[in-house]
């Protein structure tokens, strides 16, 4: 079957600290986690944490790999539209979980909403506007 708009899609990243991630992710922002692993020290598996909403068509696959450190960007950015104000409960949660308000690199979204950074250094951007005039 080929991929269509109704095809969910994975965003996966590397974490330097699962328990800080699902902080953030979980506590701050309110995501559920969908699924954890522990490697248990085997070296071909990975301690790994999903987290999304349960009816959404995306998750966030977080792994932990000593190997591998992230590297985030200024423009490694992942997007909410909450078409309505952002809500300064949720930011100040955000932060009270390990989240950082930072100034984003393209002015744009800190015209139409919020940029936080996650313990690992990757951008949440809570947007002001819709998806469908974004």
């Amino acid at each position: 079957m080929p991929a269509t708009g109704q095809s969910h899609i994975r965003i996966a990243r590397p974490s330097r600290d699962l328990a800080a991630a699902e902080r953030f992710w979980v506590g701050g922002l309110g995501l559920s986690v969908l699924f954890r692993a522990d490697s248990a020290g085997n070296p071909d598996e990975h301690d790994l944490l999903m987290v999304g909403w349960p009816d959404a068509s995306w998750h966030l696959e977080l792994v932990y790999d000593a190997a591998v450190e992230p590297q985030p960007t200024e423009e490694d950015l992942l997007v909410v539209y909450l078409d309505e104000q952002v809500p300064q409960a949720l930011l100040a949660r955000l932060e009270a979980h390990g989240g950082k308000r930072v100034q984003a690199r393209n002015s744009y979204w800190d015209t139409w909403g919020a940029s936080i950074e996650d313990p690992d250094g990757y951008r949440l951007v809570l947007s002001t506007r819709s998806w469908s005039n974004s």
